[in-house]
Parts: structure tokens; C-alpha cells; sequence
């Protein structure tokens, strides 16, 4: 009888041990899982910025080779000198931002700047100096496929994001979460307008 007893303890503290360690290795599987999520988010946003570096590196470049490539009538000329302004406040608004919320307004603004080329109405058969200057092509070129990763990098991130937030949102991944401290990121907002692809537009 005692033997029995003796038995049925073992096979109870076994089962108890067994459903411990299993607890401790979901408990550690759903940390990891978290844990790699931010990575991932953390990754996808250093690349958003790097798109965004690549673009505020860019932008002073194509305004001041447009100035400097042709001589335009006067108001063309202040246009381009005053984008050029713009150009340079945002690249200095990126270089000083710290957060990704500083980092997103200076991005804005590097749209904006962009923006104003649309309403920059630069005829290039009147300017075949500008036409023929390899850097002009060359940084429109540049621009164009900067715009296409900064799509591509923003949706990555969002992406990223979206599972994230479903781990630190879903049961029981939740509770770990919430024990260690993961929290939900924002996805990424452009300004309103944004959605747009800035062009420049040469006529």
C-alpha cells in the first residue's frame, strides 16, 4: 500500500515537473517570439530612415545643379534659390532629429520641397545646358528610385509593426508581453498629402 502511495506521488510530481517545464518553455518561446518582433520593427524602421537619409542627401545635390546648370529669367531663378533654402532647412531638420516623430516631420518637409518642383515649370529644350549635364539626369534618376525605396522601406516597417502589435494584442502571448514591458508601435503616418509620390516635372 505504501509502495502505491509511494508510486502515485511519482507519477504526480512527474506530471506536475512536466507541465512546469512546459509552462517555462512557452513562457520562453513567447519571449523570443517578442523579442524578435521589436528586432524586426526596430530593423525595418533603421531602413526607413536610411531611405530617408539617402533623400535628404539628395535633394540639396538636384536643387543646386538645376541652379547652377542654367540661367534661368529671374522668377525661375528665385523659385529655385528659395528651394534651395527648403532644401538645406530639411536636411539640417533630418541631421538634427533624434526621435522617429522628429524624423517623420523632417521627412515631411523633405517632401514638401520636392512638392515645389511640381509647380516649377522649367522648359529644357529653352535650357539645352541643363539638358546635357550628366549630374541633372543622373539625380533624377537617383530621386525617382529614392522615392520608390522609401515606399518599399515604409510598407516593410508597417509590415513589421503589424506583427508586433498582433503578439503584444493576442492571448496568451499578451500576458508575457505585458510582464516584460513589450508595447505596441505606431505605425507609419505621412502627412496628409503624402500618399502622393513628389515628381519633379520638367516641361
Amino acid at each position: 500500500m505504501v509502495e502505491k502511495k509511494l508510486s502515485t506521488a511519482w507519477i504526480v510530481g512527474g506530471v506536475v515537473i512536466v507541465i512546469i517545464l512546459v509552462g517555462v518553455l512557452s513562457v520562453i518561446s513567447m519571449y523570443n517570439s517578442l523579442v524578435r518582433a521589436e528586432v524586426a520593427v526596430d530593423n525595418a524602421w533603421a531602413q526607413v530612415e536610411a531611405a530617408y537619409q539617402r533623400r535628404a542627401d539628395l535633394i540639396p545635390n538636384l536643387v543646386a545643379t538645376v541652379q547652377g546648370a542654367a540661367k534661368f529669367e529671374q522668377e525661375t531663378q528665385t523659385k529655385v534659390a528659395e528651394l534651395r533654402t527648403a532644401a538645406l532647412a530639411a536636411k539640417q531638420a533630418w541631421d538634427g532629429a533624434v526621435s522617429p516623430e522628429d524624423k517623420v516631420v523632417a521627412a515631411n518637409q523633405m517632401e514638401a520641397v520636392l512638392a515645389g518642383f511640381r509647380s516649377l515649370n522649367i522648359n529644357v529644350e529653352r535650357y539645352p545646358e541643363l539638358r546635357a549635364t550628366t549630374n541633372f539626369v543622373s539625380l533624377q534618376d537617383e530621386l525617382a528610385g529614392t522615392e520608390n525605396r522609401v515606399n518599399v522601406e515604409r510598407k516593410r516597417y508597417n509590415d513589421a509593426v503589424a506583427v508586433l502589435n498582433k503578439k503584444v494584442r493576442l492571448f496568451p502571448t499578451n500576458i508575457i508581453a505585458g510582464m516584460f514591458g513589450f508595447e505596441k508601435r505606431d505605425f507609419f503616418k505621412a502627412s496628409e498629402g503624402a500618399e502622393v509620390a513628389p515628381k519633379v516635372e520638367f516641361i
